[in-house]
């Protein structure tokens, strides 16, 4: 028997089902990713975590060849991909871990539909596993069925009928075939910039490492060094208190059971860390959360949870927005946030709340246009996670901040970056004013410095943010 294992946003060898089934139950299994150009597929992302994918998948090409194994690579529709390829080397089996993107799932159930009615002249199998998630969104429900809207209620009942199992180890025999099928070059997908040279990706991806070994790593260092203190650091953008395993989580270098696990492990042998386990935890259950809206809400992707903000009233200004965009909105925390993303593929999350409450609510341009722009510029894009987080600041989704909860950059860049560290990093012709200027700078000071005016005034801007809202309470 021969299958076929489809990578997706499991680019890993441990702890993948659909890799384990496929080398318990095939003869030879051959391992394919397809470059696909259906919106919201893993292939089809914005230019910073297209750069992550291409390293990503040159290091699980990497680790497949010293397993004697060799990852096929492929561009087209997928099920006429995926049909030529079974064709070509007379597959009987097709595995698959499963995807939650509203477009994704639905293309998904048409492949499995399709393939399997072949059965009978073709003696195909498709199987379907859960890769990416602790638990599938349809397992964790109110007692009358519905869906969670609020997180902490979720959160509870997902604990409660969880039952941790270990995680799978990389099969031992990955079943390579004698003579392979044809593919494409890694290059030949063209997930790197093509110009100009040099390529602005080498210079972010610097400041990262990829692939399933570096994803065990930060975990593994994380636990070691900033676990401890996590929940008192990880607001504090120039600590780096944070784990930083989000891309390695999207792109499924690690899996949430590994983490889990792990961690779990981690805090037997060092019980004083329980408290920071507790909560890195409840951080991977919150992506379980964005995961289980997007699922039970797909509608979510461009419209808000609540109907009632569908008659809420942008504004939409280009140039605002691009000020924005660029960090030159004259509130140094937020252009430090917003250089940090175009520099690095990375926010800290604090500051991300930051800057998306000032663009929706000081600014009033729609949360599409900032989701617009996170998709592109962080490596780790998550379709659930970046709805589920922008719906939240904009007030419109589940478990929202109040509508009048609007944050005031000045307040909250003195309250967690104090001395300016972050600030000075990201934005530094301002690093020779105090700790006190630094955070709202004067006209003449922002003068001084060659960096811009502040855009707009924050009292006036919260009134009339506050005013427009109330007109949909």
């Amino acid at each position: 028997m021969i299958g076929i294992v489809w990578f997706r946003q499991d680019l890993r060898l441990a702890d993948n089902a659909a890799l384990l089934h496929a080398c318990n139950e095939c003869d030879v299994v051959i391992p394919v990713f397809i470059d696909d150009a259906m919106e919201e597929s893993i292939s089809s992302i914005g230019g910073a975590s297209s750069a992550w994918l291409h390293r990503s998948l040159e290091s699980l090409s990497a680790d497949l060849s010293s397993q004697q194994s060799k990852l096929i690579f492929r561009q087209g529709e997928p099920l006429k991909v995926l049909s030529e390829l079974i064709n070509e080397t007379k597959a009987t089996h097709l595995y698959w871990n499963r995807c939650y993107e509203p477009k994704v799932r639905k293309r998904d159930e048409e492949i499995k539909t399709t393939l399997s009615k072949q059965i009978l002249s073709k003696q195909i199998k498709v199987k379907s596993f859960k890769g990416s998630l602790l638990l599938e969104p349809w397992e964790v429900s109110k007692q009358d069925d519905t869906p969670y809207r609020v997180f902490t209620p979720y959160w509870k009942a997902l604990v409660q009928k969880l039952i941790l199992t270990s995680p799978y180890e990389m099969p031992s025999d990955l079943k390579p075939a004698e003579k392979w099928p044809d593919s494409l070059e890694l290059n030949q997908l063209k997930l790197l910039p093509q110009e100009p040279i040099p390529r602005w990706d080498e210079a972010m991806m610097k400041h990262w490492k990829v692939g399933e070994d570096a994803a065990h790593d930060a975990l593994h260092e994380f636990l070691e060094d900033g676990v401890q203190n996590y929940k008192e650091k990880r607001d504090f953008p120039a600590i780096g208190g944070t784990s930083l395993l989000s891309p390695h989580l999207h792109f499924g270098e690690i899996s949430p059971l590994q983490v889990f696990h792990y961690s779990n492990m981690h805090k037997a042998q060092n019980p004083h860390h329980d408290h920071g386990v507790g909560h890195i935890l409840r951080q991977v259950v919150w992506r379980e959360f964005a995961y289980a809206l997007l699922y039970h809400f797909p509608e979510t992707v461009t419209d808000p949870l609540f109907e009632k903000y569908k008659g809420f009233e942008w504004r939409n200004n280009e140039e605002e927005l691009k000020r924005w965009q660029q960090g030159n909105t004259g509130f140094p925390i937020i252009d430090a946030g917003m250089r940090e993303l175009w520099q690095t593929g990375y926010m800290h999350n604090r500051v991300r709340m930051i800057a998306a409450s000032f663009l929706t609510k000081n600014l009033l341009i729609h949360w599409h246009k900032g989701e617009a722009w996170f998709r592109d510029t962080l490596v780790d894009a998550d379709i659930a996670n970046n709805t589920m987080g922008w719906q939240w600041v904009a007030g419109s989704g589940a478990d929202a901040a109040p509508y009048y909860r609007i944050f005031n950059p000045v307040l909250q860049s003195n309250k967690f970056d104090g001395k300016a560290e972050y600030i000075r990093r990201w934005v530094p012709e301002l690093s020779k004013l105090d700790n006190k200027a630094i955070h709202q700078p004067s006209e003449e000071q922002a003068k001084q410095c060659n960096y811009p005016e502040a855009m707009v005034d924050l009292k006036a801007t919260r009134e009339r943010a506050l005013d427009r809202y109330s007109q949909i309470k």
